[in-house]
Parts: C-alpha cells; structure tokens; sequence
C-alpha cells in the first residue's frame, strides 16, 4: 500500500501491475454470464492500451476526448486505458440497443466534442445506418479498437505527458433530475477515491471482486474495474443486460469464483430475492461474501432484511451488507461505515419529518414512521456537513438539509459550464469559509451518531398541502400494495391542479400480472398510499412492463416520467384520475 500512494496516474498504475505481476488475471468477462468466459492479464491490458493509444495519437491531438462506445467486456476496458496511454480524455458512453435511437449519444457527442470515438467493429456496422441522422457522430474518427489493440506496434509508444491533475475521463451523469453534464475527474480524484474506499472497504490484494454494474456509470468503471487495478486482485465482469434477464446469474458466479467484494444498487438485491426461489439457491454458497455494497439509490431498510433472510440458507451474512453513499461529482464514494458492521436502521417520526423536517427518533410501533439506514461516515482527508440550502449555514443536530462534501475526490467542475460548476463545486458554507469550498450534493440527509442518512434530492422533493414527502417513500408504498406491480419500476411526482400541487403516480404493470383485474390493482394504490401517508393520488397510470423512463445507471426518471404523463405519451394500460384529489 505504500508503494501505491505514491503512484501518480492511472497510466502509472497500469504500467506498474504489468511490470510487477505480468501474468497475474487483471479481468475476467463472463460472456454468457454463467460459464464462457473471457480475460486479460495485466501485460496483455498494458500491451493493448499501448497498441490502441499509438493509433490514436496519429488521428487526434493530446487532450482531445474520445468517446469509449462498447458493449461491455474487456475491449471496454482496453479502450479506456488505450485513451489514457494516448493522454486523450476517456468519455464512457454506451450503443443504443436494438432499434434504440441515438438521441443521448449524439447529445453527448455534441457537448463532449470528441476528436475521436473507439468502437468495435460489430458495434460501428450497427450504428451506421443510423448515422444519416446523428449530426456529429456521422463525422467523427472511429476507431475499431478491437482490430487497433492488436496491432503489434506496442514498441512506438511512449509515455504521455500526463500528471496527477491532468483530466482522465469525463462521466456524463444519468440526468435523473437534468441535462446530463460531463464531470471532469483527475488521476488525482480517481486515485484519492482509490484510497478513500481502501480505507473504509478494508480490501487487499487477497479479495476478490465480481460486478456485473456498466462500465459506463460510475459504480461499474471505478468500484468494477478501476478499484480492483489499484488493489491488485482479480475482477470478474458480466454484462448488465445479462443480470437483468437472469438476476440468479449474479449470485451463482459470486458462488464460483468464490468474490468476496461484489455490489450494486437498491433495486438489484430487490430483484434477486423476487427472482430467486428455494429451488434456484440450491448449490449457491454467499458465504465467501465479506462486503455487499449497495449504493446509487436510497437503501430500503426492507431490502436489507428481506435478502439477509432469502439468503441466508446459502451462507450470505446480514453484516456483509455494506450500504454507501456517493455520487459522480465526488468520484464516486462519499460515505460508508466500518467494513463488517451490521447496517445501522433508525425509526423517524414521519410527521415531523414531513411538516418541519426533524428528525425525531420513534420506536417501530409508531403509526407514521419512516426508517432510514446509515451510510457511515467520510473517509480520511475529506468531510461532509449538512446545509441548510437556502441560508447555505450549518443545520443544527436532528435537521434535514443539503449534504455538502469537500476533499480530493472532489471533481474539478462540469464541462464547458463555468456558472453551474461555481454554484454547485465552489460551494462554502456560512460562518465556516474557512473549511474551504465544498460539493453541493443536491441530496437530502441527516447525521445521527456520526453517520450519514440520506433521505432524498431536494429537486425531486414534494410539497402537498404543506407537507414535505420523498417521492422514494410514496413509490416503496405503491409498489408493494399488489402483487401485479413490478418492483423499483414507480415514479411518484406532483402536478399543478387547480393552483394546488397534487400527486400522481406511475407504475409499471409486473410481467406477470397479464390477468390481474385493473380496477382492483388501481384501489389497492388508492388505499396503500392514504393508510401510509394519508394522501389521495390525483391521478395514477399503469404502463406496460419496462416502459418507464429510466437512466443509464437504471435510476427512475422522475422528470421524465412526468413530461410523458402531462404529454400522454405513457405506454399506459389505464389511467385512473380523481379530480378532486
């Protein structure tokens, strides 16, 4: 670990795993998802991100961005670190699937301005005929990398003229709430972020990890792919689309490869034990699991005790659950508690969270109770306070306001937008200047006992009748009021009726729900979300099954859900309205 501190650059780090462990598995990609599988070593990475740099550095200038447009698996990963060799700015896209257009690449091309793009060459003969209507991607040098990578030519390169501050890679955040925007991380944030999870995840180069997370996001190319580089053990690697067809896949290579770090978000551990029966877990052993994170999305208290006990036959230990916090402008971890401790889950009165925002403690007996799980504290070197947004002074203990967040993780600004990077980066909170500037998350929280909850986004937060409610709350309600209801598919959002704002919700009908009556799914909303929260939806629509707007990380799209709804552009099965609600 000392040596590691003293590393400089991805390309450095990289460079040091080939010459210190040449044949050491860098990666394995599961191609199926179960047993074709595909790898890399450490020597063969550097080999290839050299080979792929070299073609690069003839078609583009240093410091160009270069979109990384794969499907994912280890070209994904050679082509990254081929950008970083070439001293280009790696930005992580995805290809449309199917018949899927090219609107969210193309508009990241546009604000991006690539010189370049690195493909595959399956992928580029996909894309072209799309390309008559994709403005600057029909334009741009695309480059096979699959074909460039093994080029031989290896001995032409020569290390970049890169430095700890120099720009890496730009993530495009999901949009959940806006525009996406490209975040311009440094070696400096990714590795100061390396560090930070080294020291509340507790890894060494014994562990071992498997994600099946995009690279794309994130969670999937920092805590999948860039992590396990810094610490030195193997990743295993599965394609996303896979997990969500076969979520068992998941757990079943867990159990063959023996992964002791693996994670994902709230909806992912939701699914495995909807998807999971008695039957499927035979031969799984979770056992060798000593860190689940899960982060991306507010953590359900449910969720944790629902798979701790579904899994526990199999070896899986409630304490291995390692709830998170973080975020894309930080890098990616903000928070986390002590590796091993059992999840913190506190009991808040709901009323006074909802009417002045208190945080007032209640026993689980309580008639309006909302539970919260810890996400830990910050790690060495960085800090987090909780701000009243409005007043921008610190929030008194037991208050709900802005999470704020300051250290070398922190991302230098947003592309080529210096008014939103100054409000949001250049953050300091009154009467503490000088603590320096801080991150304004956009998120919800509190402290209790030197841990971190969060409740929500403040731009997704609802007022009704002068109540504040987290759309998330509403949503858990909704979707578990019937059985016909797919799980983490709702949005929960208000609209302006009668000059007042009133609640609507969007739910998607499960796959398995063909013949459920409508009617009585429709009352069972009606009657869940009162007896919870004594709220009347105004209106509630039922869309088909994987229509609802989602981001490229899987968030719901709150906004989104919203403009198809006041368009009736939903894929709706019904659409119940009480006007008066």
């Amino acid at each position: 670990m000392d040596e590691l501190g003293t590393i400089p650059t991805l390309v450095d780090l990289l460079s040091y795993r080939a010459q210190r462990d040449p044949n050491g598995i860098a990666y394995i990609f599961l191609k199926d998802g179960q047993s074709d599988e595909v790898s890399v070593t450490y020597a063969e990475l550097d080999r290839q991100a050299r080979n792929i740099a070299v073609s690069l550095r003839e078609r583009i200038e240093p410091g160009s961005r270069v979109l990384i447009n794969h499907l994912p698996g280890l070209d994904y990963i050679a082509s990254f670190f081929g950008c970083l060799y070439a001293s280009a700015v790696a930005v992580p896209v995805y290809p449309p699937r199917f018949n899927q257009k090219l609107d969210r690449l193309n508009s990241i091309a546009s604000d991006a301005e690539p010189a370049a793009a690195l493909t595959s060459k399956s992928v580029l003969e996909n894309m072209r005929p799309l390309f008559s209507e994709a403005g600057r991607l029909s334009h741009l040098n695309w480059v096979e990398a699959d074909t460039a990578k093994e080029q031989s030519r290896e001995r032409e390169w020569t290390r970049p003229d890169v430095g700890p501050g120099t720009i890496a890679f730009m993530q495009y955040t999901s949009g959940s709430t806006s525009e996406p925007k490209g975040v311009m991380l440094s070696h400096s944030n990714i590795l100061a972020n390396a560090q930070a999870i080294s020291q509340k995840f507790e890894l060494t180069d014994k562990d071992s990890g498997l994600v099946w997370l995009p690279p794309y996001h994130d969670m999937g190319l920092i805590g999948g792919i860039l992590v396990p580089l810094y610490f030195g053990f193997r990743s295993v690697l599965m394609s996303p689309y896979t997990f969500l067809q076969r979520p068992n896949n998941w757990l079943k290579a867990v159990s063959k490869y023996k992964a002791t770090c693996t994670g994902g978000p709230n909806f992912a551990y939701d699914l495995c034990v909807k998807r999971t029966s008695p039957e499927k877990m035979e031969g799984l052993d979770l056992s060798c699991i000593r860190l689940a994170f899960c982060g991306a999305e507010p953590i359900r208290a449910s969720v944790i005790e629902d798979f701790s006990q579904h899994f526990k036959p199999t070896g899986f230990k409630r304490e291995s659950f390692y709830p998170c916090y973080g975020l894309a402008e930080a890098t990616l971890l903000v928070t986390g508690p002590k590796a091993l401790s059992k999840p913190e889950i506190i009991s808040i009165d709901g009323d006074a969270l909802e009417t002045s925002g208190r945080v007032t403690p209640v026993d689980k007996t309580s008639a309006n109770l909302r539970q919260f799980v810890g996400c830990g504290d910050s790690p060495a070197g960085h800090l987090v306070r909780i701000v009243d947004p409005q007043t921008l002074e610190e929030c008194p203990a037991q208050q709900v306001g802005e999470i704020w967040f300051s250290g070398p993780s922190v991302a230098s600004g947003y592309w080529k937008r210096p008014e939103v990077t100054d409000h949001v980066f250049r953050a300091r909170v009154k009467g503490q200047e000088s603590l320096g500037e801080f991150l304004r998350t956009g998120d919800l929280g509190f402290m209790q006992d030197e841990q971190l909850f969060v409740t929500g986004r403040i731009k997704d937060l609802l007022i009704i009748r002068g109540k504040n409610f987290y759309p998330q709350d509403i949503e858990h309600t909704v979707e578990r009021s019937h059985e016909g209801l797919k799980r983490g598919a709702c949005a929960a959002f208000s609209v302006l009726q009668n000059e007042e704002e009133r609640l609507v919700v969007v739910q998607e009908l499960d796959r398995t729900a063909k013949d459920a009556d409508l009617t009585e799914v429709v009352k069972a909303i009606r009657q869940g979300v009162f007896d919870s929260h004594g709220l009347h939806p105004h209106a509630i629509s039922l869309i088909k099954t994987n229509s609802i707007p989602l981001t490229s990380s899987g968030k719901i799209q709150r906004h989104a859900a919203k403009r198809l709804f006041l368009l009736g552009e939903l894929q709706e099965k019904v659409r119940d309205v009480q006007a008066g609600a």
